[in-house]
């Protein structure tokens, strides 16, 4: 049986979210690399806010590498959402709560101001139900009214679970090797919110681009 193939128990996916401890039991064993470090790490000494944008399936790893961090969370008010927020709250991360389908829109003036206030913001454009790897228009919007740029980072395992679900939720086994890849930081070029939602190809072309350095 493959590793894209392989089960994984409902039950233990609920406790794997449901807190700090049972995730660090797994996650500690984790060995990561780290690819173009130097995009965020000038981000930050430049003390520039940011949009992280990742794919909603790649969430798990990259919430335990960015813990602590004081990182906002988008996360979406589905029921699938809170078992994230649950995670991602005991990781350290605050919370938007709110998508592009339920509380777009409260969410989004959410999202910018704490972009505006100079905080780091996450958002997976393809989440809260797919199309997996498709981006939709909520961190380009952010980005042209906040003038805050998107760095591109996607984790790859050489050995995990894949979850049947739209996004196929990644879960490293134990000791599986996580690379983290960050593109370059990104501008959105518009001068609207509407043209903004247009440049979504170039962006997913980005995030391919970023998965290819990753070895994924």
């Amino acid at each position: 049986m493959s590793d894209d193939d392989e089960p994984f128990p409902w039950r233990s996916r609920a406790a794997l979210l449901a807190g700090r401890g049972a995730l660090q039991l797994l996650a500690r064993t984790w060995r990561f690399r780290i690819v173009n470090a130097a995009a965020i790490d000038d981000l930050r000494a430049a003390k520039r806010n940011f949009i992280f944008s990742l794919w909603h399936g790649q969430l798990l790893p990259l919430l335990w590498h960015h813990r602590d961090e004081g990182v906002v969370l988008l996360i979406s008010e589905h029921r699938d959402g809170e078992m994230v927020a649950r995670a991602a709250e005991s990781l350290g991360y605050a919370l938007v709560r709110g998508s592009t389908t339920r509380g777009a829109d409260r969410a989004l003036i959410s999202v910018i101001r704490e972009l505006q206030a100079g905080r780091e913001v996450a958002i997976t454009p393809d989440g809260p139900k797919g199309p997996a790897g498709k981006y939709a228009p909520g961190a380009l919007i952010a980005s042209q009214r906040s003038g805050a740029a998107i760095l591109p980072v996607v984790a790859v395992a050489d050995r995990a679970w894949h979850l049947k679900s739209w996004d196929g939720f990644m879960i490293p086994k134990p000791f599986a090797r996580v690379t983290v890849a960050y593109g370059n930081p990104t501008n959105v070029l518009a001068a609207t919110p509407r043209a903004a939602a247009e440049e979504a190809p170039r962006f997913e072309a980005i995030m391919n681009d970023t998965i290819g350095k990753a070895g994924g």
